[in-house]
């Protein structure tokens, strides 16, 4: 079975804690590591080659700042970002655009988003 690598970073850090405890559990997905600060985020990104990528979500539902940099130097990535004062999450990924799919704020949801368990909702510009 091949192992599901998932980074998180840029949660609070209960959030951070959390997410990582709810997902490790999970026989098929190995956290690879936690980040804090985002100027961290690229050389880990790049030292451990997560297939997932958990960060917060912006304030407006948009792109988080970061996702954009990463999925253009690793497209074969997926961002899940959750934004858990809002009860919102989002799943980005590239095929020709960086699309973005609201996902279930739940460890379903996650998990689903995680197993790539989603399929394709709008394009960004």
């Amino acid at each position: 079975m091949n192992l599901i690598r998932v980074l998180v970073a840029n949660q609070p850090r209960l959030i951070r804690e959390l997410v990582t405890a709810t997902i490790s559990d999970q026989p098929d997905i190995e956290v690879v590591g936690e980040v804090q600060q985002d100027s961290e985020l690229e050389s880990l990104v790049e030292s451990k080659q997560p297939d997932v990528l958990i960060v917060a979500l912006d304030r407006t539902n948009g792109l988080p700042r970061v996702c954009r940099a990463i999925l253009d130097g690793h497209p074969q990535m997926r961002v899940i970002a959750i934004a858990t004062d809002r009860n919102s999450s989002m799943l980005y990924w590239t095929s020709v655009h960086i699309e973005k799919q609201a996902i279930e704020t739940s460890e379903a949801g996650v998990l689903g988003a995680i197993r790539s368990e989603a399929s394709p909702a709008e394009s960004l510009p």
